[in-house]
């Protein structure tokens, strides 16, 4: 087992579907930086998350949040390509972009904190 630890942004929201079984996985994309200078690029790991905890999460997992993840990494490959799988075990917010309201103004989106999640989340 390959336990990994990645920072970085989430690509877009969320989504979480039902398994055949009734159990519901949240799946996200996080790029991370990879490199550093011009040789800096991105990886991307599909990350999911089981159960209500996920569900939980999914309103805080959205496009351009910065996260924290901690999980178990499986490598595959896609069309000749590496695909990175990370079933997540943790997640750390990190903060997000900022949000324009309808009037076209610039806010900060509300964040997560600890005590959002006590209620729903068994951490």
């Amino acid at each position: 087992m390959l336990i990994v630890t990645a920072t970085g942004n989430i690509g877009k929201d969320a989504e979480t579907r039902s398994t055949k079984t009734g159990d519901s996985v949240t799946s996200f994309s996080l790029g991370t930086k990879n490199g550093t200078g011009r040789d800096a690029g991105t990886i991307w790991l599909r990350c999911s998350i089981w159960g209500k905890r996920g569900e939980s999460l999914a309103q805080y997992l959205t496009k351009g949040g910065s996260v924290t993840v901690v999980g178990d990494l499986t490598v595959g490959e896609y069309e000749g390509k590496a695909q990175y799988d990370l079933r997540v075990h943790d997640v750390a917010l990190q903060g997000g972009k900022q949000a324009d309201n309808v009037q076209g103004r610039r806010e900060e989106p509300r964040r997560a904190s600890r005590v959002d999640l006590d209620d729903d989340v068994p951490f």
